[in-house]
């Protein structure tokens, strides 16, 4: 080979793998060396913790984390195998159980009330005991089962509390932190049958409003996310689609009445959000849409503007801070679940770094002596990441092989992309077939640019929207008590380990 050749080798593998030229094997062992060291000077941490800021990347099972870090590190043109998301920086880690009393793979709404409350539940059912049917519409039995979550808690020991969610601030993540309702779907009172009506059974987003009056303390300071609708009466308009009205048919306007109860200050929008002195505002509610927030690749298109869940997260700190009096925080990124019940790797992925952004921004602003950060998901997905790419291959592209220069074909002769999904819609692009379910090989992707954001990976088995997967998740942590996640775990552990490090 001439040595003109070898320069020309030499760019061409940097322009797929930014540090293969600074790589050998000194290189490992150093790595090695320097992270040994790193770990012998970790000391746990058994003070109390002031505060308590709780982060859920929904649906963010193992390959998600992976390929959200491959992703990050590609988009910003560094090497995304070496790459580190935010959260995987923090010092200890241990892995949850994620199975529901009655489901082997189950969904957020018990999920989220274990690691909330201690105590696994049903299918459906947010922070009440498994002996509650998803049915259930008699309040007393309701209220008889109820498990008291770790935000109710440190509202009773007079600490401030704050949710943040890029979905409904109704849906199941969120609304598990301060509800207790046989179902996750009675978001608003229209949806409450005739007789848990009659029972005196409150909706989800009424329970928010009255969550001081339900449990000990005066009520969530800092609440962000979407879910107007929920909150508005059907003859009220939405301020940012006006042809969009509310849901709620008892007339109530909630947010009006959030607003009054407790002097609080009110954004749906940007620039609003954005004027908010975290100095000067003890209480602050802001609702962005009417349903779920933008996906994060889609955010900067909205017409009104929205908060990432970065800066989302930083306004809370600073808002719950003032206050000093110690605070709990639950962080979700709802919207990495979303994406991939749609099939659609790119927000997927784009959706996990945002989680990592928000966790940076936090821990940018916390002590670490004072603060337990746990970063952790409800539950995984069927996203996996196969074949045998090369290193510095594009995580969202086709597999080339190790010295190839074209995809490496399948059995049918065509090539096919490192992510793919186990069941689901299938292959879309561009919203065509959006309506269609095309699980398997049904088109040939050598013209596809399977990069492209609007890319909706192949799927096996055919189902209208793809499925969370049974797999354990992650539990990272940092600060008082997080050495305690060390192994294996049920999901209710998670809540026990926050409850002892707030002393109560």
């Amino acid at each position: 080979m001439t040595n003109l050749n070898k320069l020309l080798l030499s760019l061409v593998l940097a322009a797929y793998l930014p540090n293969a030229l600074a790589e050998d094997q000194q290189t490992w062992i150093d790595a090695g060396k320097a992270e040994l060291a790193a770990a012998k000077k970790l000391q746990p941490n058994n003070g109390k913790a002031k505060n308590v800021i709780l982060f859920i990347g929904d649906g963010m099972g193992i390959s998600t984390i992976t390929g959200g870090r491959i992703f990050e590190g590609q988009q910003k043109n560094a090497d995304g195998e070496r790459n580190q998301l935010a959260f995987e920086k923090l010092p200890y880690l241990g892995l949850s159980k994620t199975y529901s009393a009655n489901q082997q793979t189950p969904d957020s709404a018990p999920t989220m009330s274990a690691i909330i409350t201690g105590v696994k539940t049903n299918e459906g059912v947010l922070s009440l005991n498994q002996a509650i049917k998803r049915t259930e519409t008699n309040q007393a039995v309701i209220r008889a089962n109820a498990t008291q979550t770790i935000l109710e808690k440190a509202e009773a020991h007079g600490l401030v509390t704050g949710i943040i969610s890029t979905a409904r601030i109704t849906h199941a993540t969120p609304a598990a932190t301060y509800a207790h309702i046989p179902n996750r779907d009675w978001e608003n009172d229209a949806m409450l049958p005739a007789e848990a009506v009659k029972s005196g059974v409150k909706d989800i987003a009424l329970q928010l409003l009255e969550q001081g009056k339900m449990a000990k303390g005066n009520g969530i300071e800092v609440v962000l996310g979407g879910g107007r609708k929920e909150f508005l009466p059907k003859a009220a308009h939405d301020p940012e689609y006006p042809e969009k009205q509310g849901e709620r048919k008892d007339g109530r306007n909630l947010i009006e009445a959030y607003i009054a109860q407790h002097n609080a200050e009110y954004v749906w929008n940007k620039n609003q959000f954005d004027a908010i002195d975290p100095k000067t505002t003890k209480r602050l509610l802001g609702l962005f849409q009417p349903s779920h927030m933008q996906y994060e690749h889609d955010r900067l298109s909205d017409k009104a503007g929205e908060p990432s869940l970065a800066e989302m997260t930083s306004k809370a700190i600073d808002v719950l801070s003032s206050h000093n009096k110690g605070y709990f925080l639950m962080v979700e990124a709802a919207r990495i679940d979303h994406a991939s019940h749609a099939g659609n790797a790119y927000r997927t992925f784009s959706e996990t770094a945002a989680l990592s952004d928000a966790v940076k921004a936090a821990m940018a602003k916390v002590d670490m002596n004072n603060t337990l950060i746990i970063v952790t998901a409800d539950h995984s997905h069927s996203l996996t990441l196969a074949g045998y790419p090369k290193r510095g291959n594009p995580i969202l592209g086709k597999v080339v092989a190790p010295e190839a220069t074209k995809p490496t074909l399948a059995e049918d002769k065509q090539p096919y992309t490192t992510v793919s999904f186990a069941n689901g819609s299938g292959y879309h692009e561009h919203g065509k077939h959006a309506d269609k379910v095309r699980a398997g090989r049904v088109e040939n992707m050598t013209k596809v640019d399977t990069t492209d954001p609007d890319f909706h990976q192949e799927a096996l088995v055919p189902l209208a929207y793809e499925t969370h997967s049974a797999e354990d998740v992650a539990i990272f942590a940092g600060g008082p008590k997080a050495h305690l996640f060390h192994g294996v775990h049920e999901q209710s552990y998670i809540y026990y380990v926050m409850e002892d490090a707030f002393g109560f």
